[in-house]
């Protein structure tokens, strides 16, 4: 692992819910950050609060469902700050739709939001990260990642692709110890989406984000040489940090 204190992330989904909140923890830990949403005004919002606090921060308003848009972000974000030490791709659109009722224009927003932004972001910051034979790449997966959800035609699919695709970058990056991990909440998060899809059952136990965000400033310093290929569980990440925070007396 490596002091991300001055290091660089670039971060998805980040003017709200959980990317809000792993945007903090990550500017707490002194990382300088691209953050990266279509919302606009809250992406703005988000950026204005992190900069009183003290973090640098470029704001990339950008639709990751259009793969053009992705690559200039990227390309914006690395002409800004360089390599950086690890992206995040948090972005995730869920519509719960019927096979019978989903459209080609469901499917295809989706899945590219969730996957092909995931593919075209990566591909960016590759040959940086290769080269410099350092860095750590996260995609936030999900539940839906093993398993399948009535109505989650389009959703589920592309976070199974994620699994894959972070299968695939691990062991291709290992020789350049390029880390490339997946990580699921562990336990349900109260986020905007939480608020349009769970029901009353799926709320049994649920978190702030904040309760999970400790683990993305971990994961975003590691290399290939301490853990890649995994798919990590956030909640259970944050709590050895927060217990061995507390051993240590911090």
């Amino acid at each position: 692992m490596i002091d991300v204190n001055g290091q660089v992330a670039f971060l998805t989904g980040a003017a709200e819910g959980l990317g809000r909140t792993v945007a903090t923890e990550l500017a707490a830990a002194g990382m300088r950050l691209a953050l990266m949403d279509v919302q606009a005004e809250k992406l703005e919002r988000a950026t204005r609060e992190l900069r009183e606090g003290g973090a640098e921060v470029l704001p990339i308003v950008v639709d990751l469902a259009d793969a053009d848009a992705t690559r200039r972000a990227a390309e914006e974000a690395l002409d800004h700050y360089g390599t950086p030490r690890a992206l995040i791709h948090n972005a995730a659109l869920l519509r719960e739709v019927s096979m019978l009722d989903v459209t080609f224009e469901n499917w295809r927003r989706e899945t590219d939001i969730i996957l092909q932004a995931a593919f075209v972001l990566s591909k960016a910051v590759w040959p940086g990260m290769t080269e410099a034979r350092s860095g750590s790449i996260v995609y936030v997966s999900s539940g839906s990642a093993l398993g399948g959800f009535v109505k989650e035609t389009a959703y589920t699919p592309g976070k199974h692709g994620q699994e894959g695709l972070m299968k695939v970058l691990a062991l291709e990056g290992r020789p350049y110890n390029v880390a490339v991990n997946t990580i699921s909440t562990g336990r349900p998060i109260d986020t905007p989406m939480s608020d349009s899809h769970y029901t009353d059952e799926m709320r049994i136990g649920i978190v702030p984000p904040s309760t999970l965000a400790p683990a993305f400033a971990f994961l975003a310093g590691i290399d290939a040489d301490f853990a890649t290929g995994h798919r990590f569980n956030a909640y259970q990440v944050s709590e050895a940090i927060r217990v061995a925070r507390q051993r240590a007396g911090r």
